[in-house]
């Protein structure tokens, strides 16, 4: 960058990768329904840079990626530059290397710079009650689907001076087939700051307009679910929290203990047995190695075992917790995922065939697929892993 841009633009970019919080980043990457996984294919501005001596030219932008469908095992996010020109700076190919105008971060630093996440609490409008002394019946009807109508107007501002326009209209996205193309209008005499009034409702208009980012045009889900009483403030990320909660202090911990492995009951003709992790493995713990040995025999020549040994092997091929084992390698939490694995069947154990293994071994595979593509040695199609992602898991089963 230095060698490109010069110093200066180097030192710029720097500062600001030193105040990235990554896990800030991540919590507020847009996601896709039903799983909440994040958006593939997406190339997001984090921030926007204009080098020495090149101010007539397109900006520089620090832009996260995510990669498309068929190669996003682990979730991961890719952080380069973008040059304006569409060309292809990061490692492997990327079908929509331009930064998308829905997910302006660079508009919204707070999402994911540590020295301005407490903007959240005005960007957000959390300093605002959600009627604002208003009654229902005089709400905006858009209000009522969700939309952040009483910030329009100030990130419309926001929006057209980083564009660098006076005014003008400003297109609001709210569906794949619904745009409002808005305008930004002022009563001189009031001396008030300007609102915004709808001039266009179509489902093709303002294409062309300047886009309202998504963090400016829906309330913030975070905000939503603490004013419904549907999560607590220690649910969300620590900035979050303590930026929507006022005197919450930042250093909140995420997650919850995990529980650990102990022994578990299984009724076996007729009486309570025990099973649990020995030398790291999952074995019977009530009958004698003699007894064992010829109830495997006898499972081997397709006999029935005892009811300890049918436990220990459903708890190989389809365990309790294989939704939550699968969910987490479809969010990229491989090592939770071999921890819950080794907390059942201890760390010794040699997996068996059934729906357990498969899970491991396609997430093992996809892995294999997103280095491929990280290394520019698959292309923007569809890949072996688009065969196997978590949707044709679903669809595999059901029709089971």
């Amino acid at each position: 960058m230095a060698r490109t841009h010069g110093q200066e633009f180097a030192s710029g970019v720097r500062t600001d990768l030193r105040h990235l919080a990554p896990d800030l980043l991540r919590w507020h990457m847009p996601r896709i329904a039903p799983d909440g996984l994040l958006r593939p294919g997406l190339t997001i501005s984090l921030a926007r840079y204009h080098p020495a001596g090149q101010l007539g030219s397109n900006a520089v932008h620090l832009v996260a990626r995510t990669p498309p469908a068929w190669a996003d095992a682990g979730q991961r996010i890719s952080l380069t530059l973008w040059d304006g020109t569409g060309s292809r700076t990061a490692p492997g190919p990327h079908p929509h290397p331009r930064p998308d105008r829905r997910f302006r971060f660079d508009l919204h630093r707070h999402l994911w710079d540590v020295r301005r996440a407490g903007e959240l609490w005005v960007r957000s409008g959390a300093d605002r009650s959600p009627a604002d002394g208003r009654t229902a019946a005089d709400q905006d009807p858009w209000e009522a689907r969700g939309c952040a109508v009483d910030r329009w107007a100030a990130e419309a501002e926001l929006l057209l001076r980083a564009d660098g326009r006076a005014g003008g209209p400003v297109a609001v996205r709210l569906g794949s087939r619904q745009r409002l193309v808005l305008e930004l209008a002022a009563d001189p005499d009031a001396g008030t700051a300007p609102g915004l009034r709808i001039t266009t409702a179509s489902g093709r208009g303002g294409a062309e307009l300047p886009v309202l980012p998504d963090a400016a045009t829906w309330v913030l889900p975070d905000l939503a679910l603490l004013r419904a009483g549907l999560i607590e403030a220690d649910r969300l990320h620590p900035l979050v929290a303590s930026a929507l909660v006022r005197g919450r202090p930042p250093d909140i911990p995420l997650g919850i203990p995990e529980a650990g492995a102990g022994q578990r009951f299984v009724e076996c003709r007729g009486v309570q047995h025990r099973i649990g992790l020995v030398n790291g493995t999952l074995v019977p713990l009530d009958h004698d190695p003699t007894e064992i040995h010829r109830e495997e025999l006898l499972a081997a020549l397709t006999g029935t075992p005892l009811p300890c040994l049918q436990a220990i092997d459903e708890a190989h091929r389809r365990p309790e917790c294989l939704v939550d084992v699968r969910a987490r390698l479809d969010h990229g939490d491989t090592a939770g995922a071999l921890a819950a694995v080794e907390e059942l069947l201890g760390p010794e154990a040699l997996l068996r065939n059934g729906a357990l293994r498969d899970a491991l071994e396609t997430a093992a595979q996809r892995r294999v697929t997103h280095g491929l593509f990280r290394a520019g040695l698959a292309g923007n199609g569809a890949g072996p892993a688009s065969r196997s992602g978590p949707r044709a898991r679903r669809r595999r089963m059901n029709a089971r």
